[in-house]
């Protein structure tokens, strides 16, 4: 699955948490799945936490975020 299929299954809503980035069809933020990998949670256990996430729901909050950090624009003061 490239990353704009995997991209699709994020969702931006601002019914739901306040228009955070979710997992299409969950209230699992982008951001909750993030954290967990940064505490190096492995995998399994994130998918068995939450048994309605699959892998490629991981995958996809991955390709999300890099997503956002190439379209963000930093600037440095002088």
């Amino acid at each position: 699955m490239d990353t704009k299929e995997l991209i699709k299954r994020i969702e931006v809503n601002p019914k739901i948490l306040s228009g955070k980035p979710v997992i299409r069809g969950t209230r699992i933020p982008v951001e909750l799945i993030l954290d967990m990998l940064a505490e190096e949670v492995p995998t399994a256990e994130i998918l068995k936490e939450y048994p309605n996430l699959a892998k490629e729901d991981i995958r996809a909050a991955l390709a999300y975020a890099s997503a956002s950090l190439k379209s963000e624009e930093i600037r440095l003061s002088a």
